[in-house]
């Protein structure tokens, strides 16, 4: 038997699982890690405390899964985006990383847009904006405020490539961040490098990694020191991933043009699958080959969700999820005149505005908990809702979404996706999409299979699907009106 290692490394810990060839899960163990916030929407982490986590978590996994070591055959880590590190040359962090949803750059986002370079064109159909949370941005503020350990780093790149770093030794970014987070354009001569020589930055050019290798490509196989710490076999291969939204999109088996997938967690993620290239204003992209060869990836996303619920938690001591959700369920919708715009960490689209915040409106005295909890999860739907406006807007549409990630847990949460965008939603036999795709990558990688479709064939299967009600979906079109109403009006307030 062979079996595979998976990382999914997330905003709140880092997951290692164990899968075998037909896409079970043997082995699962999460480590989780702290992550430092600070005024300014600053957001870190010690990027020690990934690999430090993966090497307990990792061993855990085996351990559950009751494998020997020398069955496994492949690792692939799906990791956090944008979640940017400066390093020396042996790979040791000079500072924590400005983690993914840190969007501190937001001046230097709008020096980016300023320039007017071609390799915007994937933002909004040259329009912009230009996201805080990106590659570019990120290390333009180390530049301008931290010149000292921008100078110092031997390599300005990712989680993901840290990881790679601190397994194989090797030096590699995956095309699937650089083409989705670091204007590389694959099909269009690589790297952005009249945007960096225009923004002062031409160093950066040899501060990132020298390779770029494609989700499913083998990097190498695990250093000595790596196979010590892990105890595992040097042979074991290390298989480009990517990141997790992403690898995702591989879990959960949408690969055809047409087809939806949203991942949920902290953050919410929208993405379509084209044959030919798609760019409008309100969507990204369409990137080329990030996840399939030959086909173009258009996105959507929501920069706090999963993290607006624990904020909840946060400030009241805890939430009883199973208690929450029976009360939410049996409140109609609209929570009795609540409506919360879900920019906590500003929006990502179809505004990208990370300026805009978040906002409770139409609170009284009998609402209680649940009440805000529901008026939550409503607003993160309707926040979706507009992010599919504006796919339909530029012509892609879709009559059913492929969800993973934390909110499949909750009946409630699928419904209510289901019902204020109007679509069936569709769940995987296995929801843990990040890491299921890792394994498809790995056993493809390893050669198990001729392409990542026959690897979606063999390793992701059905699950079930929640079709919207129709009385649901019409009231909800009525307080999506006053939802969208939201955004223009409290633009001016909230800054």
């Amino acid at each position: 038997m062979t079996y595979f290692l998976t990382v999914d490394g997330g905003t709140e810990s880092l997951r290692a699982r164990i899968y075998d060839l037909k896409g079970g899960c043997l082995g699962n163990v999460a480590v989780p890690y702290k992550t430092t916030f600070s005024a300014g929407a600053r957001a870190e982490q010690n990027p020690s405390d990934w690999w430090t986590n993966f090497i307990k978590a990792s061993r855990g996994a085996i351990l559950e899964a009751g494998i020997e070591v020398a069955q496994v055959e492949a690792i692939t880590c799906a990791t956090t985006c944008c979640s940017v590190v400066a390093l020396d040359k042996n790979g040791n962090a000079l500072r924590p990383a400005l983690i993914w949803m840190d969007v501190r750059a937001n001046e230097e986002a709008e020096s980016v847009l300023a320039t007017g370079d071609d390799a915007l064109r994937l933002n909004g159909g040259g329009q912009g904006p230009v996201s805080a949370e990106w590659m570019i941005p990120k290390a333009l503020w180390l530049k301008r405020n931290e010149p000292d350990i921008y100078d110092k780093a031997h390599r300005i790149c990712e989680y993901q490539d840290y990881m790679t770093y601190r397994l194989t030794g090797e030096w590699a970014a995956s095309l699937n961040n650089v083409g989705l987070r670091w204007h590389y354009l694959n099909k269009d001569g690589g790297w952005a490098t009249s945007l960096v020589e225009t923004l002062g930055m031409e160093d950066i050019l040899e501060k990132w990694p020298p390779r770029v290798a494609a989700p499913g490509e083998v990097i190498g196989t695990l250093t000595a020191n790596a196979a010590h710490e892990l105890g595992l076999p040097q042979s074991v291969k290390v298989v480009q991933g990517g990141a997790d939204a992403l690898i995702g999109m591989i879990g959960l088996g949408v690969a055809k043009p047409g087809q939806l997938a949203l991942i949920t967690g902290s953050s919410h993620l929208q993405f379509g699958v084209t044959e030919t290239p798609l760019s409008a204003p309100g969507i990204w992209g369409a990137y080329s080959d990030i996840v399939y060869p030959n086909r173009y990836i258009v996105e959507g996303g929501q920069t706090s969700t999963g993290s607006i619920i624990n904020w909840l938690g946060r400030l009241t001591g805890g939430l009883d999820f199973d208690e929450l959700n029976a009360r939410a369920a049996e409140l109609s919708p609209g929570c009795d005149g609540l409506i919360v715009q879900d920019h906590f960490q500003g929006n990502r689209t179809p505004y990208t505005d990370p300026l805009s915040r978040g906002a409770i409106v139409g609170l009284n005295l009998s609402h209680e908990k649940h009440h805000i909890f529901r008026a939550m999860i409503e607003g993160i739907g309707f926040g979706t809702r507009a992010i599919l406006d504006a796919f339909k807007h530029a012509g892609y549409e879709s009559e059913e979404m492929t969800v993973g990630g934390g909110a499949t847990a909750s009946d409630l949460w699928l419904q209510i996706h289901a019902d204020t965008a109007g679509v069936s939603v569709r769940v995987p036999a296995s929801p843990d999409a990040p890491s299921t795709g890792s394994a498809v990558l790995a056993a493809y990688g390893a050669g198990h299979f001729v392409t990542i479709d026959e690897g979606i064939e063999a390793m992701v299967h059905e699950g079930r699907t929640i079709d919207p009600i129709a009385a649901n979906v019409s009231r909800y079109e009525e307080i999506y009106a006053q939802y969208l109403a939201l955004y223009p009006a409290l633009n001016g307030v909230l800054r």
